[in-house]
């Protein structure tokens, strides 16, 4: 019997990123002419490998990042990892897979994020393809930091020239400012070295003939898109965008890292339509901090109105005393939810949210409006989407009573719930759908 080549799947170590990889891969098992394999480092494989229905077709293997169990395993602890300890390790298993009888790698496809393993495919001689788990126009800024730096608006290292210069890569675009940007986070010293990490990611991905994006076209018509085209890191790329398609993929794409607490989805069938507040600020970058916990979990207690907040226990410590049994009458804490159907609940209403990729598509896809508090990184051009360019959310500054009830009678309106029903239908409809088939059956065929 003649084995299936194989492609290879390497996500960034993180939740939000092994999540479309994951579904990227149920796809690909499903369109049945290759073996999709996803690797992660060992402390994710043993978390999610007992998930995966082998009925799906994917095949998950551990990645050893040469980091000990009980070591941090922050953005840097991970980079250094992933260019030090990982390369080796993955060169020795594309050679053994070339030496299979009848299989062999067909292509590897490599989150952006994850640049080391583009340089690791090259040297093994083996195709590698990008894939970009956010949206297009996160990655039109990535790519447009040449520019950036020429025309002055920031420094070598990243840093803006002066923080209230507006940036909007061309006039359909919402405009941000540079205190925006994604590698603004930390202390001045952990921004230029993740200004660096993505200065490195943009060059090696300029050796990619594909880049398969979580994505769709952003609501801007034909043309636009390809004058939107020139801010992409180089014309050799092929940029495909796949978001709709794998959103909907089943079954493997649930595994999570946390156990889920499937007891909030029978509280939700005892409330009223539309009544809950869902409450999640992501799984990656601390949410919001103890004070800012306070204060919302004190609105929340104010507003008497049922929600359900996701809040793991390292992020408890900012509640009052006694808080849980307080709000027990109408309101559910949880370390970490079944998202997905969560949002597709009717008893949920809206979701006051991060903002992050995964979450926005899931909101649009449950037709849920958005409450919209961005923290970090990508968080703040997708709220600027989401608020300014959709109109299916609106954006708060702080977590006060007035703050909140404002915005929650504004995402319930009327008209915001229609923008959201028409974008439900044009990314997830026939026409949405179809255009991802289109794209992926084009970088099947063509790596076939």
């Amino acid at each position: 019997m003649i084995t299936k080549k194989k492609i290879i799947l390497i996500p960034y170590p993180a939740q939000g990123h092994v999540t479309p990889m994951l579904k990227l891969a149920a796809v690909l098992a499903k369109l049945g002419r290759f073996q999709p394999v996803v690797l992660t480092p060992e402390f994710i494989h043993r978390r999610i490998s007992p998930q995966i229905d082998p009925g799906d077709g994917v095949l998950c293997l551990p990645l050893p990042d040469g980091l000990d169990d009980g070591a941090p395993r922050d953005f840097f602890a991970i980079e250094r990892a992933m260019e030090e300890n990982m390369p080796p390790v993955l060169e020795g298993l594309f050679r053994e897979m070339v030496r299979e009888d009848g299989g062999g790698v067909a292509c590897v496809v490599v989150d952006l994020l994850a640049s080391w393993a583009v340089e690791v495919a090259r040297r093994c001689g083996v195709a590698a393809a990008g894939f970009w788990p956010a949206m297009h126009a996160t990655y039109r800024l990535f790519a447009a930091i040449p520019d950036l730096i020429r025309t002055g608006v920031i420094s070598q290292n990243g840093c803006p020239r002066n923080p209230s210069d507006p940036i909007s890569l061309s006039s359909n675009e919402p405009i941000l400012t540079t205190n925006d940007l994604p590698w603004l986070i930390g202390s001045s010293t952990a921004r230029v070295s993740r200004f660096k990490f993505w200065n490195r990611t943009l060059q090696r991905s300029k050796t990619l003939q594909y880049l398969l994006i979580n994505t769709f076209s952003e609501g801007f018509d034909p043309k636009t898109q390809q004058r939107l085209a020139k801010f992409d890191n180089h014309d050799s790329t092929r940029i495909l965008e796949i978001g709709p398609l794998i959103m909907q993929a089943a079954t493997t794409s649930t595994a999570t890292f946390w156990e889920e607490d499937t007891g909030c989805l029978e509280w939700l069938d005892k409330q009223n339509v539309g009544s809950v507040m869902y409450i999640s600020f992501g799984s990656w970058v601390s949410p919001i901090g103890e004070v800012k916990v306070k204060v919302l979990a004190l609105t929340l207690e104010a507003l008497g109105r049922p929600f359900i907040w996701v809040l793991g226990p390292a992020w408890r410590r900012g509640l009052p005393d006694g808080y849980t049994k307080k709000v027990g009458a109408y309101g559910r804490i949880v370390q970490w939810a079944p998202q997905l159907e969560v949002l597709r609940h009717p008893a949920v209403g809206c979701y006051l949210t991060h903002c992050g990729w995964n979450s926005t598509m899931e909101a649009i896809q449950c037709k849920k409006p958005l409450l919209c508090y961005p923290i970090a990184g990508d968080q703040l051009l997708n709220c600027a989407y989401i608020v300014n360019t959709w109109k299916i959310g609106v954006k708060i500054e702080r977590f006060g009573i007035e703050e909140i009830e404002i915005g929650v009678r504004k995402v319930e309106e009327e008209i915001v719930r229609d923008r959201i029903e028409e974008l439900n239908e044009k990314l997830f409809g026939k026409e949405g759908s179809s255009k991802a088939i289109a794209n992926l059956s084009l970088f099947i065929k063509d790596i076939s």
